[in-house]
């Protein structure tokens, strides 16, 4: 509309062009460092070509998997019970794209090179930035295999459908399949996290197999092929895969009493089930299930680390973009001094997660060949879900922030990361569960205390406020009678002296800027609160996508 149209206001300026599509592995400098300190350098040109689709038809189609949520299909219009979730053509292109580059199965097929689970961590870290949601199944079909390896002719069977990089979705046999995904029910509504309160029941068949009657609170996927539940023999709690369609075509009797309407995560679909007599086989031994899935939960927690990570750098990516275009008071957002200090602490903040968790990564890579790295892998996987998780809903509310109201309207993408946010550090195990299980680790398994200050004590002499968190965290433990009261605290401190000691072995540019904001107490309670002389420029230029 011209000038001088009678209904011309004003023109539109000052606004942030959109993003676009980018390169979310060639612009992500801190990344590209971690993959090939941590050993996973081999796979960049593979990293490099998912990046590009990260950042570009992933991202788009992520936006649009999230406006149209899946719907539950009970019955058909006959009254036959479907049990089937319907998704939006876009929600399947995620996944299509997701396990064509093999977010849920590269480490597998390539478990026998040092730095696959590097690598791995690495794609579903893009993949998160662009859509979360479907990290669910794939994150679930990711962290089955180790647990499905209890069972020999299981694993014969299933594995090779599970590591396709094929996406296929029809409602099958796995036998006529091209790729299955996995998913899991270990809740239920009397216990939670407590499933040793579960109710659920499985008896053995003179076949075999087992027919389980029951309910899952959390049913994780229940668009999936197959699930690994929990139920109880007379043995004991006992892990069963429990297939959605049995080998003749007919639907297993699993029946979904509704989806979850959550906070977030709306293009996966959670669901509450019921079990009437529905087939399973068992997965290691009965009596043994939940040491049996915690293999799977160990990876599921790594994953949380990851998806948190994921979410806080593309908050960071957002803010930074819109202050580098947006002006206020004469000149552009990140030109303002308090404006730079609040983003170069996002941008420390993001990189401290993100090379923590790359680390870790390292240590569940070597855990078959290093007894040392499984033990660090125990303890560090525990803590790192905490603190890493725990940082995610703050950082995005601050990233929100810097676009002002802008960034309260979902165009912007920071509600749905900021909905997003919370999900990590509920699932698989709550705070107080990471903290209990550090404790539990630490007093029933020596060798990971070992394994976390030899980790530690690699940096020592690198900075002084290092050296001293070191100094307090070896006599953290002393108090044995107001330990659990204290546990939050203690994790917390522990989570900050493995981020220092990453990042100054790294020789990271923040590094000596992180030891003394995080563990000299030169830094207030909020973000934006560094000292004065911190490089804010250089900080800000690393993590930005472009100019």
């Amino acid at each position: 509309m011209s000038p001088e149209s009678p209904f011309f206001t004003h023109e539109v300026e000052n606004q942030a062009p959109p993003l676009g599509d980018y390169d979310a592995w060639g612009t992500d400098t801190v990344l590209r460092e971690g993959v090939v300190r941590e050993g996973g350098g081999w796979a960049e040109a593979h990293l490099a070509a998912f990046g590009a689709v990260a950042g570009g038809e992933l991202m788009r189609q992520g936006y649009v998997a999230n406006e149209n949520k899946p719907k539950l299909r009970a019955f058909d219009r006959y009254g036959h019970r479907l049990d089937e979730i319907e998704f939006h053509p876009a929600y399947h292109r995620v996944m299509q794209l997701g396990m064509q580059y093999g977010v849920h199965a590269f480490a597998w097929r390539n478990e026998d090179r040092s730095g696959a689970h590097v690598a791995r961590a690495a794609l579903s870290y893009m993949h998160a930035q662009a859509e979360a949601g479907t990290g669910c199944p794939l994150t679930m079909t990711h962290s089955a295999v180790p647990t499905l390896r209890h069972g020999t002719a299981l694993a014969q069977r299933w594995l090779p459908k599970i590591n396709s990089y094929d996406y296929d979705p029809r409602v099958l046999p796995m036998a006529e399949k091209t790729g299955c995904t996995i998913g899991m029910g270990m809740t239920e509504k009397q216990g939670g996290s407590d499933v040793r309160a579960n109710s659920t029941r499985a008896v053995r068949q003179a076949d075999g197999s087992y027919r389980i009657i029951g309910h899952k609170w959390f049913f994780s996927a229940p668009m999936c092929d197959a699930w690994l539940v929990l139920a109880y023999t007379d043995a004991g709690l006992g892990c069963f895969l429990m297939p959605k369609v049995l080998d003749d075509g007919s639907r297993n009797a699993i029946r979904i009493q509704r989806l979850k309407d959550k906070l977030g995560d709306w293009s996966n679909a959670s669901s509450e089930v019921e079990f009437h007599n529905a087939r399973a086989e068992i997965v290691g031994q009965e009596g043994r299930g939940v040491a049996t899935i915690l293999q799977m939960v160990a990876l599921t927690r790594l994953d949380c680390m990851i998806g948190s990570s994921a979410l806080m750098r593309q908050a960071l990516v957002q803010a930074l973009h819109h202050a580098q275009h947006r002006k206020a008071f004469g000149k552009r957002l990140v030109e303002h001094a308090l404006m730079k200090n609040v983003l170069t602490d996002l941008a420390l903040d993001s990189e401290a997660c993100t090379a923590l968790t790359l680390r870790v990564a390292r240590a569940v890579d070597a855990s078959p060949r290093d007894a040392g790295e499984a033990a660090f892998a125990r303890l560090a996987t525990a803590i790192g879900k905490y603190w890493i998780c725990k940082r995610c809903p703050p950082f995005i509310n601050e990233a929100q922030e810097c676009l002002g109201g802008a960034g309260y309207v979902e165009e912007s993408n920071l509600p749905r990361l900021y909905r997003q946010a919370p999900l990590n550090s509920i699932w698989e195990g709550s705070g107080n569960i990471q903290c209990i299980d550090v404790l539990r680790a630490l007093n029933k398994e020596p060798e990971t205390r070992e394994a976390f200050f030899a980790e530690l004590l690699a940096a020592k002499g690198a900075h002084a406020d290092l050296d001293r968190e070191i100094g307090w965290l070896s006599s953290a433990f002393d108090d044995l009678t107001t330990l659990e009261l204290r546990s939050r605290m203690i994790v917390e401190r522990m989570a900050l002296a493995l981020q220092a000691s990453v990042l100054l072995r790294a020789g990271a540019p923040g590094a000596e800027l992180f030891a003394t904001t995080r563990l000299g107490g030169e830094h207030g309670l909020n973000y934006g609160t560094l000292p004065a002389d911190a490089p804010f420029d250089a900080m800000m230029a690393r993590a930005a996508v472009a100019a």
